[in-house]
């Protein structure tokens, strides 16, 4: 499923890479593992290989993928339509938390989204800010290494997309 040195997505946590397939003797049984050694943090976790679709191990995504993103976040419209629903902090936030768990980009995507449109109607909260440095930088991370560029430019054209939608609403209303 996964080769040596392949970068993958680990939910929640970003890209890390296979360093290597180890086998353990855990409770008697002989168990494969996976050591992946993160680009992003000085960690590294060791994954057995039997639970890599319970966890939502994960290849990185396409440039198809990223470039559905991009048309996604192109679109003025998209931006305006993520109305949220007034419901309790705490309820988005588990809902968020939960998403961004997954390690499916394209909720990622929809939570940075949501809370760039939040930013706009009012300061964000402590809460709110944490969550969507969390989704721009696992959104980063990833389109770097799909598109092979720094991380910095990646979160740049993240941006540019945000910004870009704000003039094209701002002239709509004029």
């Amino acid at each position: 499923m996964f080769s040596l040195h392949e970068k993958v997505v680990y939910p929640g946590h970003g890209i890390a890479e296979v360093n290597k397939v180890i086998e353990k003797n855990i409770g008697g049984v002989i168990t494969k593992l996976l050591e992946l050694k993160f680009l992003h943090k000085d960690m590294t976790v060791l994954v057995p290989l039997c639970n890599v679709n319970e966890i939502g191990l994960r290849k990185l995504s396409t440039r198809t993928d990223i470039d559905i993103i991009y048309k996604t976040f192109a679109k003025p419209t998209s931006w305006g339509r993520n109305e949220i629903v007034s419901t309790s902090w705490s309820k988005k936030s588990k809902k968020y938390q939960t998403e961004i768990s997954s390690g499916d980009i394209f909720k990622i995507s929809k939570i940075y989204m949501d809370l760039k449109c939040i930013s706009l109607r009012k300061e964000l909260s402590f809460g709110e800010r944490s969550l969507l440095h969390q989704a721009e930088s696992l959104l980063a991370q990833e389109i770097s290494m799909v598109q092979d560029i720094i991380e910095d430019k990646a979160k740049n054209r993240l941006r540019s997309f945000f910004n870009a939608a704000i003039i094209a609403t701002s002239e709509k209303r004029i």
